[in-house]
This record gives structure tokens, sequence and C-alpha cells, in this order.
């Protein structure tokens, strides 16, 4: 019992040792959540003519969405700034054109005020067209600042604003790099409508929710909301060079960027003597591609020698390949060493399926860190044994089951001996 109460202890002391060696402020670096940024979410409504089709619990889709708002306004963390955008809210004509351009901020992105944007959403009527891609393009606009930023777009069909594809609309806006995800909710969704609500929120990495019932719609709308509360890494948007000479410096952080297909992206890291890079990249397909692909990172010096490389193929249906790679600290005798160079090469091999539009390239996110690295003095994980860690655990297991089979024939023969 005594050697029991010691060895829980000892272990509680080795974890608060861990935890004050591990537990220590550092800076933020590029792409990492710092909480000083509001989070701001766009709640944009279809507010056309298809609205006022009584299918959900036996009421209009209007009056079901109208419900959702006032219960999720109530519900809006203090902390997330809110909006309202319509589309199809004003316009009752049979002119495409015009009809096309109706989409209107009912309540601005900013702090809410709850009486106010529920006496807007009161006001609403089913009235026109669905402006889907228009009012995208609109709502990216409605945001400010460097925070989080959330689009809820809630709909009943699909976008009567042809040509303006509203996938292309949002691969454009997850193309500028602004941290910008669309969630798309479907209410009473055909097979046509769910397909391009997907593709939507595929293109910005939101997702997308099929939506029969007004409870469903009002716990999915305050699902989101929440979700911009919580802290998110705002990847930071870099633009990769054609040559290893022309790249970018980045530092550690997690970095966004666009890939033609055939294209190649080059990124420069420093990378001082003791120190190691670790790195990795995802390429997402936010579009139709060809079921072969793969995603190519490499480490090359400034004179192009490889030094390490990562690689990810297959075939069949993908979202997202991602690789990586760990190039070890740099070997130096000299104290006051400069930092070399390392170029990191971005090369994918997915293609665009017939009549599929290449531009915007594929979304490509790209993390780096860079460490100080391990050695037997410092390798704290480990204690200084490295993989001898392993080795010594095993041995400690194998002596004390040992211990305990050889005690109990001990006593096994000593029993024995005192019976006869």
């Amino acid at each position: 019992m005594i050697t029991s109460k010691r060895l829980a202890a000892g272990v509680c002391a080795l974890l608060a040792a861990l935890t004050a060696g591990i537990a220590f402020p550092v800076a933020a670096l590029a792409g990492e959540p710092t909480g000083e940024t509001t989070p701001q979410v766009d709640l944009v409504l279809d507010v056309s003519g298809s609205m006022r089709t009584r299918d959900i619990d036996g009421g209009t889709r209007m009056a079901a969405a109208k419900q959702a708002f006032n219960e999720v306004l109530d519900a809006t963390p203090e902390d997330v700034d809110l909006g309202i955008r319509t589309l199809g809210a004003n316009y009752p004509g049979d002119d495409q054109k015009t009809g096309c351009k109706d989409t209107a901020q009912l309540y601005p992105v900013g702090p809410l005020d709850r009486t106010e944007a529920k006496t807007a959403v009161a006001t609403l009527a089913p009235t026109g067209w669905t402006p889907i891609g228009p009012a995208l393009l609109k709502a990216a606009g409605d945001f400010d600042g460097d925070g989080s930023k959330r689009i809820v777009l809630i709909s009943d069909g699909e976008d009567t604003c042809a040509p303006l594809d509203p996938c292309e609309v949002a691969r454009e806006i997850a193309a500028k790099g602004i941290g910008l995800t669309i969630d798309t909710l479907g209410l009473v969704p055909n097979a046509k409508m769910r397909q391009q609500l997907s593709c939507i929120a595929e293109a910005t990495g939101g997702t997308y929710t099929s939506v029969e019932h007004t409870d469903e719609l009002t716990d999915r709308v305050n699902q989101l909301v929440d979700r911009a509360a919580d802290p998110v890494v705002v990847p930071v948007a870099v633009e990769g060079a054609a040559r290893c000479a022309e790249a970018p410096t980045v530092k550690s952080g997690l970095y966004t960027d666009r890939e033609e297909f055939g294209q190649q992206r080059w990124y420069r890291v420093d990378v001082e003597p003791g120190q190691e890079l670790r790195a990795s990249v995802s390429v997402g397909a936010d579009r139709a591609v060809n079921p072969s692909y793969g995603v190519l990172l490499r480490a090359v010096t400034a004179h192009g020698r490889e030094i390490v490389r990562g690689e990810a193929a297959g075939d069949g249906r993908t979202d997202v390949v991602s690789t990586g790679l760990r190039y070890p600290e740099a070997e130096s005798d000299e104290e006051d060493a400069p930092a070399e160079a390392v170029c990191l090469q971005v090369t994918h091999s997915f293609s665009a399926a017939s009549g599929v539009k290449t531009t915007p390239g594929l979304p490509l996110e790209l993390t780096v860190d860079v460490v100080d690295g391990p050695s037997p003095a410092s390798d704290v994980a480990s204690f200084g044994l490295g993989r001898g860690w392993w080795l010594l655990g095993a041995l400690i297991l194998t002596g004390f089951l040992a211990g305990l089979v050889w005690g109990w024939l001990s006593r096994w023969r000593l029993a024995v001996w005192r019976t006869n």
C-alpha cells in the first residue's frame, strides 16, 4: 500500500514537471488565432416567391425561416457580430436583369440589437427571383476587419441568374484569401439544388445541410453561429512564385494559396543552424476532377539540390489530398553560422474534367513549422533516451513480470517443501 502511494505521488510529480515545462506563453505565429478580433456572421436568406410554399410543418417556408431567425437572434453569443442579407425580397416583376440585382443588406454585420433585427425580419415577404450568385458577391463585402468570417446561406431553390454560376462565385471568393467560409442550408431540397448548395459550401470549406423541419433549421443555424465564436485559425494569404529564386519568404504558420492545373508553386523558408523544418500541404478538389491525382511537396536548397520530399497519390473520388515532410536540424560547427534558405515546391497532378473551368486554381493550404531540433540534453519527451525509451520501458515491464512469476514459484516450492 505504501509502495503504491509513493508510486502515485511520483507519477503526479512527473506530470506536474512536464506540464510546467510546456505550459509557457508563446508569441502568436502567422495564421494562429489571437483572440483579439470579433467573429462575424452574415445570414443570407432567400426571400424568393417559392418561399410561399406550405410544406414545412404545415406552414410556409418563410414562416419557418422567420421563426428560426427569431430563436437564433435570441441565442446569438454576445461576442459575435451578426448581420442579415436578403435575396429576392424586393422586386416582384418578370425582368430577369432587374431581378438578379435584388439583394439587400437587411441588418448590417456588427453588434446585435435583437429587437431591431427581429423587427426587420418580421417585415419580409416572399417576392421575387433567386439571385444566389449576386447575393454571395455582395455578402463577401459585408464584413470588416480580420476576424473569422462566415456566411450562412438559407435557400429553397437553385439560382435563377445564369450564367453567373454560384459555384464559380464561391471559388472566386475563396481565391481572394480573406478567410471566408460559406455554409449552406437547403429547405426541402431537390437533387439539383442539393448539388449547387453543396458545391458552394465545398468551395470555401463550409458545410451543406438538408432541412425539412423548423426545429432542424433553428438548431443548425444556432450551431453555425456558435461555431463562429470558437477560436479558429485563419490562414494567411500568400502567392507562391514560379521559381525558387522568386519565392516569397514564409515563417511558421498557416498559409493559403491557389494553384492551377499543371502549375508549380514555390515558397522560401529560412532555417537557422540547429533548427528543424516541418511542413505539410493540402490541396482541395473544389470541382469535378478526373479520378487520378497526386500531390508532391519537395524541400530543396537554394542551389536546387533536393533535401527531402513527401508525396501522396491514388485513384478515386477525393476532396482533399495531403502530404508532408520533415527536414532534420542543419549540421554546422560554426556558432554564428547564417540561416540556410530552404525552398518548398508544391505540385499536384489533378486534372480538370471535361467542361470544367481551370481558373481559379485549386485551393492550397501550406503549414510551416520551424522549431529547435531535438538534442540528447533537451529531449524532455524521452528524457534524453531517444528511441531507447521504448526499449527501457519494455525491459522494465519484462523484469516486473519475471519477478512476479519467480516470486510465485518460490512460494509454491516453499509450500511443497513444508508439506513434505
